[in-house]
């Protein structure tokens, strides 16, 4: 027996604003000064067939050990309004660090993490975009501390697989940079 449409009918489901307005406030596990939608992790939010909501989230990268909570935050977040939520996982287009927000880009850098330059344009919605991970070697990456572009690669894997570790050769800070891919 289905429920929804009579618990519709007493307390109307919010409208797609409202739900998103309630994601909002999710950050990501790894980084909490940043949330999912500014990352772009939060793809998309629609209508389901039985009345709940599907939220469509893509993984920064297909092993991203941080996924399963980001999936708990989401439904317990919209369980909160009494809505049935289905998360669906999408792969492709592939999550690119053109998807990251410049606001996210500046709490990245006051967290003390180097985000990607933004050197190549945004992929248009629906867009299949093919993009390599190697960096430009002549492309500095500037220290998030002091701002000094005299930094050197330590490690390729850092905090987390998305990011390389790297260290400021002039205030001598190690630092994260996120990996623009």
């Amino acid at each position: 027996m289905n429920l929804a449409p009579a618990m519709t009918e007493l307390h109307p489901a919010p409208d797609l604003s409202a739900i998103w307005a309630a994601l909002e406030a999710l950050t990501d596990p790894e980084i909490p000064v940043v949330t999912l939608r500014e990352l772009g992790i939060l793809r998309e939010v629609r209508r389901g067939d039985d009345g709940g909501v599907e939220v469509v989230i893509t993984p920064t990268y297909s092993g991203c050990p941080a996924m399963a909570q980001i999936e708990d935050d989401i439904r317990s977040t919209l369980a909160a309004l009494g809505l049935p939520v289905r998360v669906v996982t999408q792969l492709a287009p592939a999550w690119t660090t053109d998807w990251i927000t410049e606001a996210a880009r500046e709490k990245l850098r006051q967290y003390g993490i180097a985000p990607p330059s933004a050197c190549t344009p945004p992929a248009a919605a629906g867009e299949r975009v093919l993009r390599f991970a190697a960096r430009a070697s002549a492309e500095p990456v500037p220290c998030p501390r002091c701002g000094s572009t005299h930094t050197s690669e330590l490690a390729h894997f850092g905090s987390t697989a998305c990011k390389s570790q790297w260290r400021c050769l002039d205030c001598l800070e190690p630092f994260d940079y996120f990996k623009p891919y």
